[in-house]
């Protein structure tokens, strides 16, 4: 049976506490042997060693592993039998690997290490605990089994506890049910049904959460991974990675690009056997060297420098993420973000402030916003009336005590302390407690007023305190010869009281058709989820009263004063950056703690809601099958009262349909939900520690605004990645092709071992990398996201790759045993290579551009290539002229440059001609579209 099944006296029972002394000393040590410190497990460390072979099991990089091998095992053959062998291709490619797993190790670990530094865990945290008859604090680590703790307004529970004792307690559980309003908690309560909620216990009190009104003492029944908050800490433990859209992609990607050269290979390797079989040339080194040449084309196929572009690239923009507010906790989160299309979000605390606030008011006769607060009784009601506190640190406005008492002095403070207290419409001469105007209650004779020195300035002789029972509160304060009693509760308690009402600052009869009418806007303002908190006061004559025995008689004929509307309001930037996502194609569903009416009222603040919107409680997700629940679930919205394992269903099931899923959220029932998405993202100031080490990216100032900024950056970095691919798959086929029809037509091998190495590193190096420092492009947030199952090669790309590869195979088998370019025959191979070298880096500037746009529409935008480009090209000015020792070149002279840069240069004017004609043809298409549907609307 659980604890919240016993009563306190069975509980204190079973854990062997004495009521009065607590634990003893013998008791302590024994428990702390037995069920160790109230602290989690702390999480697996991954060892470096671990972290590599992680890294190594990436799609491109275990290619690149067996490409390195394939050709160190090549030389060694080479080497044993005498003929040339070179190891540097090898070395390159193994160079290649190390950078890419360092980058991402290194830039993770930067990550990690920002990330430690923001959790504030806390272990200095006292506890008020009772042992060996003495109370004394305790660090909360320190906690075991059977300790009984104080607990008040302002603390945070250190442990799941049974409360033995209770006054008026409320606990705020947001950050483990989503449920923004406190909840009331009863010792006395036993709750018989053991399959309830976690809501719904109460008489139990749970780690995490905060008590927000009234005291009590509570006994430990559990700690540490024990402990609802350890339990589903402990469960993050158990789920597997994700295998996030682009490594789905990358690795597809491996696969095709593996299938072609293999396939090419084994097409050249049985063409070059049927040539020896032709010229009776059959012995073990010809058929080696057919072999060789073979895997050489393998290894010339597999695009060597993809992993490091991804991983520079990837590093590079955590960078720049992390000035944009958010912190990239894991390497690929930063462009999986950007696929994102459909964001399932928790509400109290993500899209909305988690801290109630003072919406609206009614006093004589008007409803009005709260910036224009201006009635005398009410806000003495707020402050008076009232045993809340609030205080402002850097800026934010931190809660002390009940939330919506906390809201109220807020509202007060926040449209008091700018007036000018000489000028004060807020308290008149005719105010009980401000008679002598409002320079009395000038804050040590600073130009604003505070509630605390009105409060303490104020002679309060006795309080009604709060109860669930009554529903009300009422405080007596008393100057010269009078009293007057406030009364605040529920709409329905304080109009039970009022006779009477103050109406356009007169007091009339309260009537029927006032009550009615008043009652209308009320209902009005509670179907938008808003709380109402009604007031009212009354003056009497000043006499010894027995103040505890006249509760009925004070309470009784009082004068109506109004109500205040009270919610968790969304933050600022939500509405525009909701809005913003769905013009990207990004949807939004709520998943939250809170009840239909609250939910549905946030959804329809953000215009989520459409004709067939579906908001749903979790209850009845729950008794559906996965099949049932997949068919309605493009259309569902909301789910109210959502737990752990719904979140974690929905999750899973939006991926099952194809979709990439972010989760954000900011509590510890969020985790299993933001380990599960694809994009886990946390709040950084109010998350907790546990959702913010389930998260992918950490919002550092909790902005779901910042989310947007994140998902452009991540669709930037993939283009960036697209436009690598497509540069390096270009020069691919054409290393392939130019290589495949030289064997064929019989020409002699246009290029030598060290000039292929120069082009692979013009390839995999600093001009195809700086491919991925391309600036964002404006265009990235009209488009919608890509699809999960897409393509990483799109349709344009492909276009693009093989027409200009064709291209620059046809301009490059017209040089190779012709002079079409002039030059000498021991020139002949300079101008190939040089003219092979040039066609990449000219071919570069093509690559910067995914469709039909002009590549000299962005050509600024990237001035760190154009400057790399101009260095490469002087680079192999160097190597033509002077390195013919080396690279087997010769020096050419200024008109051969001159015609072989123009040569080259028409890549450019090629591809501009087709994107050009690609254009018109599009608006040609696109006007005959126009012209016939125009003649059909005729």
């Amino acid at each position: 049976m659980e604890f919240f099944q016993k009563s306190a006296e069975e509980t204190l029972k079973k854990l062997k506490v004495d009521r009065n002394k607590g634990l003893s000393n013998n008791q302590i040590i024994q428990n702390q042997k037995l069920y160790g410190k109230n602290e989690f497990s702390p999480k697996e460390k991954i060892s470096l060693f671990k972290k590599v072979i992680e890294s190594l099991k990436e799609p491109m990089i275990f290619i690149l592993l067996v490409a390195a091998l394939i050709t160190i095992v090549i030389n060694v053959c080479r080497y044993f039998q005498g003929t040339h062998a070179s190891f540097t291709e090898s070395f390159g490619i193994l160079i290649a690997i190390m950078l890419s797993v360092a980058i991402g190790i290194v830039m993770e670990g930067r990550s990690e290490k920002a990330f430690e530094s923001l959790n504030d865990i806390n272990e200095d945290a006292k506890v008020k605990v009772l042992r060996d008859g003495k109370i004394q604090y305790i660090h909360k680590k320190e906690l075991t089994l059977g300790d009984i703790i104080k607990i008040e307004a302002g603390d945070k529970i250190p442990a799941d506890c049974r409360l033995i004792y209770s006054m008026e307690l409320k606990i705020d559980e947001s950050m483990l049910t989503g449920e923004s309003t406190s909840v009331g908690k009863n010792f006395k309560e036993i709750i018989n049904n053991g399959k309830s909620q976690l809501q719904d216990k109460m008489n139990m009190v749970f780690a995490g959460t905060f008590v927000t009104y009234g005291r009590g003492e509570a006994v430990v029944t559990s700690i540490g991974d024990e402990t609802e908050m350890g339990k589903i800490a402990a469960n993050l433990k158990n789920i597997q990675d994700k295998s996030t859209p682009l490594q789905e992609k990358l690795e597809k990607l491996a696969k095709s690009i593996t299938a072609i050269g293999i396939a090419a290979a084994a097409l050249i390797f049985c063409y070059e056997i049927f040539e020896i079989y032709r010229f009776n040339e059959i012995s073990f080194d010809s058929i080696q060297n057919a072999f060789m040449t073979s895997v050489a084309l393998i290894v010339a196929s597999v695009p060597e420098g993809l992993p490091t572009v991804v991983a520079m690239t990837l590093a590079i923009n955590i960078i720049k993420m992390s000035k944009s507010n958010a912190l990239v906790r894991k390497l690929i989160a930063c462009e999986t973000v950007g696929c994102v299309n459909v964001i399932c979000s928790d509400k109290t605390g993500t899209l909305t402030k988690n801290q109630m606030t003072v919406i609206d008011f009614w006093s004589n006769g008007k409803l009005m916003n709260a910036k224009n607060l201006n009635d005398m009784f009410i806000t003495e009601n707020f402050i008076l009336n009232s045993t809340a506190d609030i205080s402002i640190e850097n800026g934010r406005v931190k809660f002390i005590g009940n939330p919506t008492e906390c809201s109220m002095l807020r509202a007060f403070s926040d449209t008091i302390c700018s007036i000018n207290p000489e000028k004060c419409i807020h308290f008149g001469d005719d105010s009980f407690i401000c008679r002598k105007k409002c320079e009395k209650y000038m804050d040590n004779g600073k130009k604003n007023i505070s509630y605390r020195y009105i409060r303490n300035n104020s002679n309060t002789v006795y309080q009604y305190p709060f109860s669930s029972e009554k529903k009300s509160m009422t405080t007596i304060v008393s100057e010269d010869n009078s009293y007057r009693a406030y009364t605040k509760g529920s709409f329905e308690k304080i109009v039970f009281f009022s006779s009477k009402i103050i109406v356009e600052g007169k007091v009339k009869e309260f009537t029927k058709e006032l009550k009615d009418e008043i009652n209308r806007r009320v209902m009005s303002l509670e179907s938008q989820g808003k709380r109402i908190l009604a007031f009212s006061h009354k003056d009497m004559e000043a006499d010894n009263k027995d103040w505890q025995s006249v509760q009925e008689t004070v309470e009784k004929d009082m004068i109506f004063d109004g109500f205040v509307s009270i919610a968790d309001p969304l933050r600022e930037d939500v509405y525009e950056a909701v809005k913003k996502s769905r013009e990207s194609g990004i949807g939004l569903k709520i998943l939250t703690g809170d009840n239909n009416i609250t939910a549905e009222s946030i959804a329809r603040q953000l215009d989520i809601v459409e004709g067939d919107s579906l908001i749903l409680d979790a209850s009845k997700i729950d008794n559906m099958s996965d099949g049932e629940l997949l068919n309605i679930l493009d259309k569902v919205v909301v789910i109210a009262r959502s737990n752990p394992e719904t979140k974690m269903r929905v999750v899973k099931l939006l991926k099952k349909q194809g979709n990439v899923v972010a989760v954000t959220g900011d509590g510890i029932n969020d985790a299993p939900a933001l380990r599960n998405a694809d994009v886990g993202i946390a709040m950084g100031i109010t998350g907790t520690e546990v959702s913010k080490e389930a998260a992918d990216i950490v919002l550092l100032d909790d902005s779901f605004s910042t989310i947007l900024k994140a998902v452009k950056w991540g669709r930037g970095i993939y283009e960036n990645f697209q436009r690598f691919i497509q540069f390096q798959l270009t020069v691919n086929l054409v290393a392939v092709l130019t290589v495949f029809l030289c064997e064929i037509l019989g020409f002699s091998a246009p290029f030598t071992t060290i000039q292929l190495l120069w082009v692979n590193l013009i390839m995999d190096g600093p001009p195809a990398l700086s491919l991925g420092l391309e600036s964002l492009r404006d265009y990235l947030m009209e488009r919608k996201p890509i699809e999960r199952n897409a393509s990483i090669i799109t349709k344009n790309m492909l276009f693009n790759i093989i027409l200009n590869g064709l291209y620059i195979v046809f301009m490059i088998i017209m040089l190779v045993n012709n002079q079409i370019l002039g030059g000498t025959e021991a020139q002949q191979t300079s101008i190939v290579f040089t003219t092979f070298v040039l066609f990449q880096l000219f071919n570069s500037f093509n690559a910067r551009e995914l469709g039909n746009e002009s590549v000299f529409l962005n050509f600024k935008k990237n001035k760190p290539m154009v400057i790399i480009i101009l260095i490469t090209f002087l680079i192999q000015i160097v190597i033509t002229q002077f390195g013919g020792e080396v690279f087997k070149t010769s020096p050419l002279s200024l008109d051969i440059w001159i015609k072989i840069i123009a040569y080259t240069f028409s890549v450019i004017v090629f591809s501009e001609i087709i994107r050009l004609t690609r254009r018109v043809f599009k608006i040609f298409i696109k006007g005959n579209e126009f012209k016939v549907a125009g003649e059909n609307q005729k």
